[in-house]
């Protein structure tokens, strides 16, 4: 049969190709052909028209909503998450070519509006919380990874302008305004305060984006206005995003009433360019400029006096927690989690080089580096404890490892869940834990070895990653050899058939 198949996570990063590449490899095997278009964040290459008309069937592996999926009106489908296609792709494979026996048709006309995350409306109450705020962080990391870029390398720059380390501490006492105003091309000093600014700059839309995109997987784009605006009212007044949390639900319930009302026909037409943006905007600006935005900014401050306080072993044993949560579900929700708590701590204002807000980001990161590269080290030195599969895998994962993907462990933990979990919490633990005793830094949030120049003391993060990815290693290594896996040992017997059919 002739498939195609769209891939989509919220990220738009890891789960987006991994699924793809997954889906085009089970097709093969099962001798149809599939190709995919991934929706992923660097945008998507659309199939070839003839493609699709040509195709028996269409699987929708995605976690968003599937852009101009009216191109595949009328053709029988399967519409699956993108961590289904990761972990089982044969099986989403098998389900497409019944679906295609079957004849279960497709719509057949476009789909409606919807948000860019798709929420389940049937799942139940937790889901759709966990769905509605992935859709606000899906949308607020590009412009964390801007402005902590920008932010990173004007520190940098800043070292060399003022002759110094003390250089990414002058640079945060300069006026902007100043420099703007008498820019010199010429000025190290100068670039450096305008690659600052414009790193502050997009960090600043982070709240009212966090804000307005989680109103918008709630109400759709009603929420959109009232969403930033509330958004804009919690950085106004210091309740940070916490507040833009509280505003982003708040925002998206309200939008979502005041829409449902049930409104003369005269008025039906103004509802959505002003009714619905005028009365969600105020009450939701009022709510936290007058009433909960002093409660949540003395809360903000709080947490951040708290962070600003922690030393020696408490750092280490929030390390450790952090470590644990990066490495247990491997891009899933406790990892998402505590790196959420990592990056919307990048966007405290005030914060200086070495504060423990950047050194929970290198924490953060150096944990989740570890799962990958730690099964691509282990099926590089005892490739007998893996199927030829993961042992193909394994050689991706030094890549995916090192570019701060942990999804790249997850065809090892979907295999052999409580050995690859067991072995990786333990590890990403140890690596969390060294990463704050040894005092690293990083203001970008992705990145991995990429953005070693952007790390502060990067041979201390360099080496807890190396050391947390030998201790997992050698601990699924260990686990594997007291108990044998059925499937390895399948395989090699299948390898060994192979063998003896050739000799013959």
């Amino acid at each position: 049969m002739k498939l195609v198949a769209v891939t989509s996570c919220p990220t738009g990063i890891a789960h987006t190709y991994m699924a793809a590449e997954a889906l085009e490899q089970a097709g093969k095997a099962a001798g149809h052909d599939v190709q995919v278009e991934t929706q992923g964040a660097a945008g998507s290459t659309p199939l070839d028209p003839a493609v699709v008309a040509a195709a028996d069937g269409v699987i929708y592996a995605a976690d968003l909503e599937v852009k101009d999926k009216a191109r595949f009106a009328g053709k029988p489908f399967v519409d699956v998450g993108v961590k289904k296609a990761v972990h089982d792709a044969p099986g989403v494979i098998a389900a497409a070519v019944a679906a295609v026996e079957a004849g279960v048709p497709a719509s057949a006309g476009p789909a409606p509006a919807a948000p860019a995350t798709k929420v389940d409306r049937d799942a139940g109450a937790g889901t759709k919380v966990r769905q509605w705020l992935m859709t606000g962080v899906s949308y607020m990391i590009p412009f964390v990874a801007a402005g902590g870029i920008l932010i990173a390398l004007s520190f940098m720059l800043a070292q060399v302008a003022w002759g110094g380390a003390e250089g990414a501490i002058e640079v945060t006492g300069v006026d902007a305004g100043t420099v703007v105003a008498a820019f010199d091309p010429l000025s190290l000093q100068h670039w450096a305060v305008i690659l600052l600014k414009t790193g502050q700059l997009s960090f600043g839309f982070l709240v009212p984006v966090l804000s307005g995109f989680i109103a918008y997987a709630i109400a759709d784009r009603p929420g959109l206005v009232p969403g930033f605006v509330g958004g804009a009212a919690a950085g106004f007044v210091g309740a940070g995003f916490l507040g833009g949390l509280v505003t982003g639900f708040l925002a998206g319930f309200v939008a979502l009433w005041i829409s449902r009302w049930n409104v003369p026909k005269g008025v039906r037409g103004i509802m959505p360019v002003v009714v619905i943006p005028l009365l969600s905007s105020a009450i939701v600006g009022i709510t936290m400029l007058v009433l909960i935005g002093r409660p949540i900014a003395s809360a903000m401050t709080g947490l951040t006096n708290w962070l600003n306080g922690l030393s020696g072993a408490n750092l280490v044993l929030m390390g450790v927690i952090l470590g644990a949560m990066m490495g247990f579900d491997l891009g899933g929700p406790i990892n998402k989690v505590a790196y959420t708590f990592a990056v919307t701590g990048l966007a405290t204002e005030g914060l200086q080089p070495g504060a423990v807000q950047y050194q929970v980001m290198a924490a953060v990161m150096a944990a989740g580096m570890v799962a990958p590269l730690a099964l691509a080290l282990a099926t590089t030195v005892r490739k007998q404890l893996f199927t030829h599969a993961e042992q193909e895998n394994g050689k991706a994962a030094w890549l995916l490892g090192i570019s701060f993907i942990s999804e790249g462990a997850i065809p090892f933990a979907a295999a052999d869940p409580w050995r690859i979990i067991l072995s990786s919490v333990v590890g990403s633990s140890v690596t969390g834990a060294l990463t704050m005793a040894f005092g690293s830094t990083l203001v970008a949030p992705h990145g991995g070895l990429w953005v070693l120049p952007l790390i502060g003391n990067p041979l201390g993060f360099v080496a807890a990653v190396a050391i947390g990815t030998v201790v997992t290693a050698l601990l699924v290594v260990v686990l594997k050899t007291f108990k044998h896996d059925p499937l390895v040992a399948a395989d090699r017997a299948a390898d060994d058939q192979a063998l003896a059919a050739q000799a013959a």
